[in-house]
């Protein structure tokens, strides 16, 4: 009595590993790792620049100046624009001199001492604005503090140019509308915050 071994052919195998292959690819294209590390950063940028100007806010209430006015009140005065400067100035107040000691928003207990590892701190970077969370008080708007970043995830930049949030950043704490600064084409991240684009908080 003959008994017949059954199993896959070389063909077949090759078919279901094909098959298997291009299932793996969709969903990778469909979870996209880089985006989603993107998207998280970025949703950690907004959440600290809200904690960062509701710290500044908190501190003008209870000492009716602000951080930067408490650091150097002969060149700031509450009615002056300030900024846009990176969050690691010590002026902001999350750091002291050269970032190696606490800001007067973390001595003062408005913002508790781990701020100051942030990655924004931490990275900082005077070439590369996309690293940074930038604050700016302009003299307009009844002084209205912003804080603002260059946006890493492909689906917040496509939210900010739908919506027409996309800014341009200036010394005096000014910013304004632009509509170079798209998904294809343009660079979002300049040699500075005059020619980078930026969302901002709040918007």
């Amino acid at each position: 009595m003959k008994y017949l071994k059954r199993g896959f052919t070389l063909v077949e195998l090759l078919i279901v590993m094909g098959l298997l292959g291009a299932i793996a690819m969709i969903v990778i294209a469909a979870i996209n790792p880089i985006e989603q590390t993107n998207r998280a950063r970025d949703t950690r940028f907004k959440a600290d620049g809200s904690q960062l100007i509701s710290a500044i806010d908190r501190y003008f209430a209870a000492r009716s100046e602000f951080p930067w006015v408490t650091v150097d009140d002969v060149t700031y005065t509450n009615e002056f624009s300030y900024g846009f400067v990176s969050a690691s100035d010590e002026g902001v107040g999350i750091c002291g001199a050269d970032c190696t000691v606490d800001g007067v928003l973390l001595t003062s207990e408005e913002l508790k001492t781990e701020f100051r590892n942030r990655d924004f701190i931490k990275k900082y970077s005077a070439t590369d604005p996309s690293k940074n969370i930038y604050i700016g008080k302009s003299t307009s708007a009844a002084g209205s503090i912003y804080a603002c970043f260059i946006p890493a995830a492909k689906s917040t930049k496509k939210n900010a140019i739908t919506d027409g949030k996309v800014y341009r950043l200036a010394d005096d704490g000014t910013k304004e509308e632009t509509t170079v600064c798209d998904l294809d084409t343009a660079v979002w991240t300049g040699s500075g915050i005059a020619d980078s684009c930026f969302v901002c908080i709040p918007e």
